[in-house]
């Protein structure tokens, strides 16, 4: 008896190919609830098992995961809270179609069989989809199908070869994204609320000023801004050096000087004047030795994005999409791989002869698999397996497709060239070396004479310069063509390019080999850099005083090492190691502590901005937090209002909502120290009140009050009420528009309850706290 098996491929692309290799073209077609994701239909033989198969897609991530509503609004909470704060997991308004549409299929299947891509990321969306189909049909046996490539044996030998998914890579992907989510919405808060309206940024008039904070951006940024520094800070030194040529009827030599440079000008002259005068040059040494030149290693991802950025001049967003979008198409294999060894039982002719019919490297691959050639050799092992995917190498023969554009062209040619280098014997030369003394100094020169080019003949993309050197014997004495003194200046390093910050990103831990590419984006996209013709990376006067704020303050949040250690613990819990919800606590533990100093130090930010921005005209003087939540706002009834110190020192309670909502309670002067307490006033509405512990300055409040005292702001503290009566200061000036509004009688932000009925005048909250006969209101003309 047949079953009904629900099949789910990553991309709507991916789902055709697949249908149409295990149905062998004989599949129907039908529409969705996604315009863009179809359903196939076939039939098919798993193990013996007739199966009625329904083929369908997931486009990318099914779902999203954020916070919960009230703390996905700036201004509602205190980003502090986003560490702790709920989170869920959602499938977003324009994914509702493709979950109708699972959701429609599982519940006439038995099987489901999971067809995404084989790394961490595919397995979690393939939980995703697990999610959304258990929910409808709770008896479905959940089969998962494993494959690198888009071609005929790798997709039938994974559809009889079901395995299980694993649950390990899919939390390790959860805690990512939640690790990322609450540290990169924390810090990118803090930071834009902080700066923006402080300074005039580099953005236009239209566009949001965000400054965003990523986990992995940020140390990406770092690296950049540390080679920017070294580069600046390079002070460039005078050296001389001796060199000598040597010229015979046929051949050249030039010697260089075995001391290579001295700083040292005096005795630079000094040891070449002495060479001068004694210039007859001697030959104590010559020797020579078969060397090689060895082939690459095979291809994984992080080599393919730094060889096309040194080779093609691409950059790795730009590599990436090529690869997948040729991997989708069945020419490449899985582009996101950490592995760079074939395995024994790879069958590597196989994929040489699909290469012989092309015409500018067919020749070669004939020639590989020519045993009288001698070409062949296995390839190198460069000690990295993913234990998921091969490396990277050619599944179909192609001379160019219509659709391709040159970046498809010149990636597919990388992938094969590079596929045939590795599997090709190492270039072999003849090395000489030739040593000289010129009255007492020594110089050398060196030759090479390649014998065997092998893999050079096809891997264009490198060279093995040779050189020749005139016969030299031993005893052998000549004056030399050319002896100089020549001077030279030291240079900085250079500015990194594309290949550089990957491979220091891949070193360090940055990221993983399928988002480094991701991270590069952002940081132009976000103006913290910029990159140049040559591919190099400069950072711009936003990402540099970003980066010099947070080293300020002590905190190498910049630095790879946090990141390193997060990308260690989740790689844990895809190994099964450790368990996601201890590897989120520990680091959102630590990266809290990390927060909550950067604010507390927030001021070096400031004054690391102010190195390189304009302050704003429109710039306000703003209240800082310095206490937990008084109460609910009784105005917008949105957001908390908190206790915060004015740049005055004075204390006040305001919405977290501002400048949206601008409900504020002005505390008078004499107040020197407050504290909101654990205590809840039983008579305010909407509860919880929570009471403030206050300090007056003994000197000037009335004899009768102590100076401590624990009240309310809602209204119903009638000693509290009494000292905010007499002292009813307006708060301190605000900047643009102080004079306008002194003049129209606003901005005196009333700082005390109002006992009676409420009074006219526009900006007073209509939503009054009352207690008794007693109603508070909220001046909401406010300036931070």
């Amino acid at each position: 008896m047949a079953v009904n098996v629900l099949n789910v491929a990553e991309k709507p692309s991916a789902a055709k190919e697949i249908a149409q290799i295990l149905s062998h073209g004989d599949c129907r077609s039908l529409s969705g609830h996604s315009v863009y994701n179809r359903i196939f239909h076939f039939n098919y033989m798993i193990g013996g098992q007739p199966c009625r198969m329904v083929m369908t897609s997931v486009s990318g991530h099914l779902m999203e995961l954020d916070f919960e509503e009230q703390f996905r609004k700036w201004y509602y909470c205190d980003p502090a809270d986003l560490f702790q704060a709920p989170v869920r997991r959602y499938v977003p308004q324009d994914k509702l179609g493709i979950k109708r549409t699972l959701e429609e299929q599982a519940r006439n299947c038995q099987w489901l069989v999971l067809w995404l891509d084989c790394d961490r990321e595919g397995e979690n969306i393939a939980y995703e989809v697990v999610e959304v189909c258990l929910n409808v049909n709770r008896g479905l046996n959940v089969l998962r199908a494993r494959f690198s490539a888009f071609i005929e044996r790798e997709i039938q030998h994974a559809a009889q070869n079901l395995h299980r998914p694993n649950r390990n890579l899919s939390d390790a992907v959860d805690a990512r994204q939640e690790i990322d989510l609450r540290i990169g919405a924390s810090f990118t808060r803090f930071q834009t609320m902080l700066l923006k309206d402080r300074f005039v940024l580099p953005f236009d008039e239209h566009e949001k000023a965000i400054l965003s904070y990523g986990p992995c951006q940020f140390p990406t940024l770092g690296f950049v801004v540390e080679r920017y520094w070294q580069v600046q800070a390079h002070q460039p030194e005078d050296f001389w050096t001796i060199n000598c040529v040597y010229r015979s009827e046929n051949d050249s030599a030039s010697f260089k000087w075995a001391r290579g440079h001295l700083f040292d000008y005096v005795a630079a002259v000094a040891i070449y004047e002495m060479c001068v005068e004694e210039p007859l040059a001697t030959v104590f040494s010559v020797t020579g030795r078969e060397t090689r030149k060895n082939p690459p290693h095979p291809l994984n991802t992080v080599e393919l994005v730094k060889r096309a950025s040194r080779f093609l001049r691409l950059g790795s967003q730009e590599t990436m999409k090529a690869a997948e979008e040729l991997y989708q198409q069945g020419f490449i294999s899985y582009p996101r791989t950490e592995t760079d060894y074939f395995s024994e039982n790879t069958d590597l002719r196989r994929m040489v002869e699909e290469q012989t019919r092309h015409p500018v490297w067919g020749n070669y691959a004939h020639r590989l698999l020519d045993s009288r050639e001698n070409l062949w050799r296995h390839p190198s092992n460069g000690g990295h397996d993913d234990k998921a995917h091969p490396p990277i190498h050619p599944t179909r023969f192609s001379d160019g497709e219509p659709q391709w554009r040159n970046d498809h062209k010149a990636v597919y040619e990388l992938v094969v060239r590079h596929f045939l280098a590795c599997v090709s014997q190492p270039a072999v030369g003849y090395a000489t070396k030739a040593m000289i003394d010129i009255a007492g100094e020594q110089f050398s020169a060196n030759g090479l004479m390649v014998t065997a080019r092998n893999y050079l003949e096809v891997y264009r993309y490198e060279n093995w310069a040779a050189s020749t050197l005139p016969n030299f014997d031993l005893g052998q004495q000549f004056i030399p063509t050319r002896l100089t003194l020549d001077a030279g200046r030291t240079q900085p390093p250079p500015l990194l390019s594309e290949a550089d910050l990957i491979a220091l990103m891949d070193k360090e831990g940055i990221g993983t080999d399928a988002t480094m590419h991701d991270h590069i984006k952002k940081l132009l996209d976000r103006r913290y850099a910029t990159k140049d013709a040559q591919t190099r990376f400069c950072p711009t006067n936003l990402g540099e005083a970003l980066v010099m704020g947070y080293d300020t303050m002590g905190y190498e949040l910049w630095k790879p090492h946090l990141r390193s250690i997060m990308e260690r613990d989740m790689k844990a819990v895809g190994d099964g190691i450790k368990v996601k919800e201890n590897v989120l606590e520990t680091c959102l533990q630590q990266m809290k502590t990390c927060f909550l100093d950067a604010r507390v130090q927030q001021q070096k930010l400031i004054e690391a901005m102010g190195l390189f921005f304009e302050r704003s005209q429109n710039q306000v003087p703003e209240a800082v937090q310095v206490g937990g939540i008084v109460r609910r706002c009784p105005m917008c009834r949105e957001a908390d209002m908190v206790l915060k110190r004015r740049p005055d020192s004075k204390f006040m309670v305001g919405c977290r909502n501002f400048p949206q909502c601008k409900n504020v309670v002005w505390l008078p002067s004499v107040v020197m120290e407050a504290t909101v307490t654990t205590h809840t006033c039983n008579s305010c509405i909407p509860a919880p009140v929570y009471k403030i512990d206050f300090k007056f300055k003994r000197a000037e409040i009335p004899p009768q009050y102590s100076i401590y005292h624990t009240g309310c702001v809602g209204g119903c503290d009638i000693v509290l009420n009494d000292i905010m009566n007499i002292y009813r200061a307006p708060p301190a000036p605000s900047g643009r528009g102080q004079a306008q509004d002194r003049a129209s009688g606003r901005g005196r932000g009333v700082a005390y309850p109002r006992r009676g009925r409420r009074g006219g005048g526009a900006g007073r909250s209509q939503n009054p706290s009352r207690h008794g006969d007693t109603e508070v209101f909220y001046d909401a003309q406010v300036h931070f």
